[in-house]
């Protein structure tokens, strides 16, 4: 499916635990999205379940999730889809890349990565991961593979060399080593891949499938045509929209929303210690999370109803952010 021929969205929590204040935001921003598209005749909007990490999964955390959105008012048009069952489709995305070369086999390890940055006296940033050196891009030189990564690299040179037939409708451009991409939020953004990240992994040292290469298959095959997500996940994008390209599929628009914070102004998160969201009182949360948002508070929270107040959020986002979308 087109951008032109519809919409399709998705919310895709990890199930590391329960939602939060800070996870209820992404999703009530991605149902309202969905529903206020084409002036409030809406679209279809998707759950997927990004369960890949299995180690950081929790037993039933994936059921919860789905209950609480239920709470909430938050339905999805389909039944939810589970990152764990689709495997192959990974693997077949990988195979592809293969046999293009676009990704190869590294032996690399966190410690080697490091060794190699501060041979080359390059010094490492507080909290930002030091981007790969391709040590491995022409060959194992005889180690064990440990994981596969993305020919970011050779990648960018191709599309630098290839004539571009964008349309003046793309959400996204490729020059200079640059990826610049328009955030319906925040406007144009734009990272070297090559110098910020370089050859990203697609599967893990441990066998399990990377989140980049996961994400981007899945969007594809749901047919997803917008993604709204927190802010965090922002620098994500650029890479997914070299996956998106190297494996012929078409790139969303993108919406980033507000993060919540705690009281140390860090993201509030699950592994930060934020309180599971109490879906008693669904209005309240939801009044929360609204207001996050920029949308109007409920006036009488107490006397209005589920519907009514989701209702009232889809005509107020319509306004925000559904103009041309």
């Amino acid at each position: 499916m087109s951008l032109e021929e519809g919409y399709v969205g998705r919310f895709a929590p990890s199930p590391t635990g329960p939602l939060h204040a800070g996870s209820l935001v992404a999703a009530l921003a991605s149902w309202l999205d969905a529903r206020a598209w084409n002036g409030g005749r809406g679209g279809r909007w998707l759950v997927r379940i990004e369960d890949v990490d299995t180690p950081r999964c929790t037993a039933g955390a994936g059921e919860h999730i789905l209950a609480q959105l239920a709470a909430c008012g938050l339905v999805a048009d389909a039944p939810p889809v589970w990152q764990s069952q689709r495997g192959p489709r990974y693997q077949e995305a990988l195979d592809d890349l293969v046999a293009r070369r676009l990704a190869y086999p590294c032996a690399c390890s966190r410690k080697d990565i490091e060794q190699a940055h501060a041979a080359a006296g390059h010094a490492r940033q507080r909290h930002v991961e030091l981007p790969y050196p391709g040590t491995c891009r022409a060959g194992l030189q005889g180690r064990p593979a440990r994981a596969w990564r993305f020919a970011t690299t050779d990648f960018m040179e191709k599309m630098a060399l290839a004539p571009v037939h964008q349309a003046p409708s793309a959400t996204f451009s490729i020059a200079n080593n640059l990826i610049a991409w328009q955030d319906r939020r925040l406007g144009t953004q734009q990272q070297d891949v090559v110098r910020s990240v370089g050859d990203f992994v697609l599967r893990r040292a441990d066998g399990l499938w990377a989140y980049q290469l996961a994400v981007v298959v899945d969007d594809g095959d749901q047919g997803i045509t917008h993604i709204v997500r927190g802010a965090d996940l922002a620098d994500n994008t650029p890479r997914q929209i070299l996956l998106q390209q190297a494996l012929g599929l078409s790139t969303p628009r993108y919406l980033h929303t507000p993060l919540v914070l705690g009281a140390d102004g860090e993201k509030l998160s699950k592994q930060h210690g934020a309180a599971p969201l109490v879906v008693d009182h669904p209005l309240q949360a939801l009044n929360a999370a609204a207001d996050m948002l920029g949308l109007p508070k409920l006036v009488h929270p107490h006397n209005t109803s589920l519907n009514d107040a989701l209702s009232q959020w889809v005509k107020a986002w319509m306004h925000l952010y559904n103009r041309s979308s």
